[in-house]
């Protein structure tokens, strides 16, 4: 899938590691601060599931450690997260997720809509 297709028709942009160095949870939590959210971690363990929902704000995530498929918009788009990856989430859009086999670890700020 194109990024003008995941960007048009999903309402998601890919955000990716630009930095030298590999991800790590310190340093994409900088990353989130530089696009101008006040970022959290969360961790799952593997095979952990996240039911379909939306969120009424825009939603900037990146992982930093394992992975984690991301099944976004009314179709479930599949869109893998590994370490340095990561997107901005249109408020309002669908998404479910599945934690990968090794666990994740995942940085994530909201921006408020209007």
């Amino acid at each position: 899938m194109t990024e003008d297709r995941l960007a048009n028709d999903l309402g998601l942009v890919r955000l990716r590691w630009h930095d030298p160095d590999p991800p790590d949870a310190a340093s994409v939590e900088r990353r989130l601060r530089n696009e101008g959210v006040d970022p959290y971690a969360w961790s799952n363990g593997p095979g952990d599931r996240y039911a379909g929902h939306s969120h009424g704000y825009t939603k900037l995530l990146m992982c930093a450690a394992g992975s984690i498929t991301f099944l976004v918009g009314a179709d479930g788009t599949p869109v893998v997260l590994q370490p340095g990856e990561g997107f901005v989430l249109t408020a309002g859009t669908q998404h479910a997720a599945i934690v990968g086999a090794a666990g994740c670890t995942c940085l994530e700020g909201h921006r408020p809509t209007g």
